[in-house]
Protein backbone atom coordinates (compact mmCIF):
# COMPACT_ATOMS: atom_id res chain seq x y z
CA UNK A 1 0.00 0.00 0.00
CA UNK A 2 1.34 3.12 -1.24
CA UNK A 3 -1.13 5.91 0.57
CA UNK A 4 -0.40 9.28 2.45
CA UNK A 5 2.10 9.16 5.92
CA UNK A 6 -0.37 9.72 8.49
CA UNK A 7 1.26 12.87 10.68
CA UNK A 8 -0.31 15.25 13.19
CA UNK A 9 -2.22 18.64 12.30
CA UNK A 10 0.58 20.51 13.06
CA UNK A 11 3.28 18.47 10.80
CA UNK A 12 1.08 18.59 7.77
CA UNK A 13 0.91 22.45 8.07
CA UNK A 14 4.50 22.33 7.90
CA UNK A 15 4.94 20.07 4.78
CA UNK A 16 1.63 22.03 2.94
CA UNK A 17 3.32 25.41 3.48
CA UNK A 18 6.41 24.15 2.45
CA UNK A 19 4.84 22.74 -1.02
CA UNK A 20 2.62 25.73 -1.42
CA UNK A 21 6.31 27.61 -2.17
CA UNK A 22 6.76 25.21 -5.20
CA UNK A 23 3.42 25.97 -6.08
CA UNK A 24 3.69 29.49 -6.21
CA UNK A 25 6.98 29.19 -8.40
CA UNK A 26 4.83 27.06 -10.21
CA UNK A 27 1.96 29.69 -10.82
CA UNK A 28 4.51 32.16 -12.06
CA UNK A 29 6.17 30.24 -14.25
CA UNK A 30 3.15 28.92 -16.06
CA UNK A 31 2.77 33.14 -16.45
CA UNK A 32 6.11 33.88 -17.70
CA UNK A 33 5.57 30.69 -20.08
CA UNK A 34 2.05 32.14 -21.37
CA UNK A 35 3.72 35.09 -22.01
CA UNK A 36 6.54 33.50 -24.10
CA UNK A 37 3.90 31.57 -25.96
CA UNK A 38 1.70 35.12 -26.53
CA UNK A 39 5.32 36.54 -28.16
CA UNK A 40 5.78 33.63 -30.52
CA UNK A 41 5.80 35.04 -34.07
CA UNK A 42 3.07 34.16 -36.34
CA UNK A 43 2.29 32.47 -39.84
CA UNK A 44 0.02 33.74 -42.34
CA UNK A 45 -2.66 30.84 -43.59
CA UNK A 46 -3.04 30.94 -47.77
CA UNK A 47 -4.07 27.70 -48.54
CA UNK A 48 -7.27 27.11 -49.64
CA UNK A 49 -8.51 24.83 -46.94
CA UNK A 50 -12.28 23.56 -47.08
CA UNK A 51 -14.53 21.78 -44.34
CA UNK A 52 -17.97 20.15 -44.44
CA UNK A 53 -20.26 21.46 -41.62
CA UNK A 54 -22.98 19.69 -39.83
CA UNK A 55 -25.40 20.90 -43.01
CA UNK A 56 -23.42 19.53 -45.09
CA UNK A 57 -22.80 22.71 -46.59
CA UNK A 58 -19.01 23.89 -47.13
CA UNK A 59 -16.67 25.87 -44.75
CA UNK A 60 -13.19 28.00 -45.28
CA UNK A 61 -10.49 28.16 -42.17
CA UNK A 62 -12.34 31.68 -41.98
CA UNK A 63 -15.89 30.91 -41.66
CA UNK A 64 -14.78 28.53 -38.37
CA UNK A 65 -14.05 32.00 -36.58
CA UNK A 66 -17.41 32.87 -36.65
CA UNK A 67 -16.81 36.21 -36.54
CA UNK A 68 -14.59 36.25 -33.61
CA UNK A 69 -11.00 37.11 -33.74
CA UNK A 70 -9.31 34.01 -32.33
CA UNK A 71 -9.65 30.12 -33.56
CA UNK A 72 -8.78 27.16 -31.26
CA UNK A 73 -8.88 24.02 -33.22
CA UNK A 74 -9.12 20.67 -31.58
CA UNK A 75 -7.53 17.93 -33.65
CA UNK A 76 -9.69 15.09 -32.83
CA UNK A 77 -8.65 11.48 -34.03
CA UNK A 78 -11.05 10.24 -36.19
CA UNK A 79 -9.34 8.31 -39.40
CA UNK A 80 -11.70 8.45 -42.78
CA UNK A 81 -11.99 4.65 -42.20
CA UNK A 82 -12.75 4.23 -38.49
CA UNK A 83 -16.61 3.77 -37.29
CA UNK A 84 -15.93 5.56 -33.70
CA UNK A 85 -13.88 8.48 -32.70
CA UNK A 86 -10.74 8.57 -30.73
CA UNK A 87 -12.09 7.84 -27.03
CA UNK A 88 -9.26 9.76 -25.57
CA UNK A 89 -9.79 12.73 -27.35
CA UNK A 90 -13.32 12.46 -26.17
CA UNK A 91 -12.28 12.60 -22.52
CA UNK A 92 -10.42 15.63 -23.49
CA UNK A 93 -13.73 17.85 -25.77
CA UNK A 94 -16.10 16.33 -22.69
CA UNK A 95 -14.06 19.26 -20.85
CA UNK A 96 -15.29 22.20 -22.86
CA UNK A 97 -17.92 23.33 -20.83
CA UNK A 98 -19.24 26.35 -21.28
CA UNK A 99 -17.85 28.02 -24.80
CA UNK A 100 -19.64 31.12 -23.97
CA UNK A 101 -16.67 31.87 -21.97
CA UNK A 102 -14.64 31.68 -24.78
CA UNK A 103 -16.70 34.16 -26.72
CA UNK A 104 -16.62 36.61 -24.38
CA UNK A 105 -13.14 36.95 -25.01
CA UNK A 106 -13.59 36.84 -28.77
CA UNK A 107 -12.67 33.38 -29.34
CA UNK A 108 -13.97 30.41 -31.04
CA UNK A 109 -13.31 26.70 -30.44
CA UNK A 110 -13.90 23.97 -32.90
CA UNK A 111 -12.96 20.36 -33.58
CA UNK A 112 -11.76 18.96 -36.71
CA UNK A 113 -11.07 15.61 -37.72
CA UNK A 114 -10.68 14.00 -41.04
CA UNK A 115 -13.70 11.17 -40.97
CA UNK A 116 -16.50 12.35 -43.54
CA UNK A 117 -19.34 14.54 -41.58
CA UNK A 118 -22.00 11.84 -41.53
CA UNK A 119 -19.72 9.64 -39.46
CA UNK A 120 -18.79 12.56 -37.62
CA UNK A 121 -22.70 13.53 -36.86
CA UNK A 122 -23.07 9.59 -35.97
CA UNK A 123 -20.43 10.01 -33.35
CA UNK A 124 -21.21 13.14 -32.54
CA UNK A 125 -24.85 12.70 -31.76
CA UNK A 126 -24.05 9.45 -29.82
CA UNK A 127 -21.74 11.24 -27.36
CA UNK A 128 -24.27 14.43 -26.69
CA UNK A 129 -21.56 17.20 -27.86
CA UNK A 130 -22.91 20.31 -29.03
CA UNK A 131 -19.95 22.16 -29.80
CA UNK A 132 -19.11 23.13 -33.78
CA UNK A 133 -17.23 19.46 -35.24
CA UNK A 134 -16.12 19.72 -38.83
CA UNK A 135 -14.79 17.40 -41.65
CA UNK A 136 -11.11 18.27 -43.09
CA UNK A 137 -12.09 14.94 -45.77
CA UNK A 138 -10.39 15.62 -48.73
CA UNK A 139 -8.13 18.33 -47.62
CA UNK A 140 -4.53 18.55 -46.67
CA UNK A 141 -5.95 20.53 -43.21
CA UNK A 142 -4.53 17.78 -40.58
CA UNK A 143 -1.83 16.58 -42.75
CA UNK A 144 -0.22 19.67 -42.36
CA UNK A 145 -0.74 20.58 -38.85
CA UNK A 146 1.01 17.03 -38.03
CA UNK A 147 -1.54 15.01 -36.71
CA UNK A 148 -2.29 13.10 -39.94
CA UNK A 149 0.06 10.52 -41.74
CA UNK A 150 -0.01 8.55 -44.83
CA UNK A 151 2.23 7.89 -47.59
CA UNK A 152 1.77 11.27 -49.47
CA UNK A 153 3.41 13.09 -46.06
CA UNK A 154 7.09 13.47 -47.43
CA UNK A 155 8.69 14.85 -44.16
CA UNK A 156 6.59 13.80 -41.34
CA UNK A 157 7.01 15.38 -37.89
CA UNK A 158 5.13 14.83 -35.13
CA UNK A 159 5.41 17.32 -31.67
CA UNK A 160 7.87 18.73 -33.60
CA UNK A 161 10.09 15.39 -33.72
CA UNK A 162 10.90 13.34 -36.68
CA UNK A 163 9.12 9.94 -37.38
CA UNK A 164 12.56 8.69 -37.10
CA UNK A 165 12.98 10.17 -33.59
CA UNK A 166 9.31 8.93 -32.93
CA UNK A 167 9.67 5.16 -34.02
CA UNK A 168 13.19 5.10 -31.62
CA UNK A 169 11.41 6.84 -28.65
CA UNK A 170 8.43 4.53 -28.83
CA UNK A 171 8.98 1.80 -30.35
CA UNK A 172 6.80 2.27 -33.61
CA UNK A 173 7.16 0.50 -36.87
CA UNK A 174 4.77 3.40 -38.21
CA UNK A 175 3.56 6.44 -37.62
CA UNK A 176 -0.03 6.35 -37.09
CA UNK A 177 -2.30 7.69 -39.14
CA UNK A 178 -4.20 9.90 -36.52
CA UNK A 179 -2.27 11.85 -33.89
CA UNK A 180 -4.15 14.25 -31.39
CA UNK A 181 -2.96 18.60 -31.01
CA UNK A 182 -4.38 21.64 -31.04
CA UNK A 183 -3.57 24.32 -33.37
CA UNK A 184 -4.11 28.20 -32.59
CA UNK A 185 -4.84 30.82 -35.27
CA UNK A 186 -5.75 34.49 -35.14
CA UNK A 187 -7.58 36.75 -37.73
CA UNK A 188 -7.03 40.43 -39.06
CA UNK A 189 -9.78 41.61 -40.96
CA UNK A 190 -10.15 38.67 -43.55
CA UNK A 191 -6.29 37.17 -43.45
CA UNK A 192 -5.90 34.19 -41.03
CA UNK A 193 -2.15 33.39 -39.38
CA UNK A 194 -1.52 30.73 -37.25
CA UNK A 195 -0.07 31.19 -34.13
CA UNK A 196 0.27 28.14 -32.17
CA UNK A 197 0.29 24.70 -32.15
CA UNK A 198 0.96 21.59 -29.04
CA UNK A 199 0.70 17.83 -29.10
CA UNK A 200 1.25 14.69 -26.69
CA UNK A 201 0.73 15.59 -23.32
CA UNK A 202 0.70 19.62 -24.61
CA UNK A 203 -3.49 19.19 -25.22
CA UNK A 204 -3.94 18.45 -21.19
CA UNK A 205 -4.06 22.46 -20.76
CA UNK A 206 -7.42 22.31 -22.75
CA UNK A 207 -8.60 19.59 -19.92
CA UNK A 208 -8.85 20.63 -16.70
CA UNK A 209 -9.75 17.36 -15.10
CA UNK A 210 -6.05 16.82 -15.16
CA UNK A 211 -5.11 19.79 -13.43
CA UNK A 212 -7.91 19.22 -10.07
CA UNK A 213 -6.55 15.41 -10.28
CA UNK A 214 -3.18 17.11 -9.56
CA UNK A 215 -4.22 18.04 -6.36
CA UNK A 216 -5.49 15.16 -4.86
CA UNK A 217 -3.56 12.17 -3.03
CA UNK A 218 -4.46 9.62 -5.84
CA UNK A 219 -3.03 12.09 -8.72
CA UNK A 220 -4.42 11.53 -12.16
CA UNK A 221 -4.40 7.75 -11.48
CA UNK A 222 -1.96 6.52 -14.30
CA UNK A 223 0.98 4.29 -14.20
CA UNK A 224 3.57 6.70 -14.84
CA UNK A 225 2.95 8.47 -11.68
CA UNK A 226 5.18 8.63 -8.25
CA UNK A 227 4.93 7.22 -5.95
CA UNK A 228 4.24 3.93 -7.73
CA UNK A 229 1.13 1.87 -6.18
CA UNK A 230 -0.61 4.74 -5.57
CA UNK A 231 -3.03 4.65 -8.02
CA UNK A 232 -3.90 1.22 -6.89
CA UNK A 233 -3.95 1.42 -3.23
CA UNK A 234 -7.54 2.25 -2.79
CA UNK A 235 -9.02 -0.29 -5.71
CA UNK A 236 -9.34 -0.43 -9.22
CA UNK A 237 -9.69 2.88 -10.59
CA UNK A 238 -13.28 4.44 -11.06
CA UNK A 239 -13.47 3.47 -14.41
CA UNK A 240 -11.92 0.10 -14.96
CA UNK A 241 -13.60 -3.19 -14.77
CA UNK A 242 -14.07 -4.31 -10.96
CA UNK A 243 -14.31 -0.89 -9.74
CA UNK A 244 -17.25 -0.29 -6.91
CA UNK A 245 -20.23 1.54 -8.29
CA UNK A 246 -20.79 4.86 -6.94
CA UNK A 247 -23.51 5.54 -4.64
CA UNK A 248 -25.35 8.45 -6.72
CA UNK A 249 -25.86 10.26 -3.38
Amino acid sequence: MSLPEIVSREEWIRARVGLLEREKALTRARDELAAKRRQLPMVEVTEDYRFTAADGSSRTLLDLFEGRHQLIVDHYMFDPEWEDGCLSCAGRVDQYGNTDHLHERGTTIAVVSRAPIETIERWKHKMGWTFPWYSSYGSRFNFDYGVSFDDTVDDPHYNYRSAAELKAKYGWAELPSELHGTSVFLRVEDRVFHTYSTYGRGTEQVGGTHYYLDMTALGRQEDWEEPKGRAQSLGPRADQRGAPAASGV
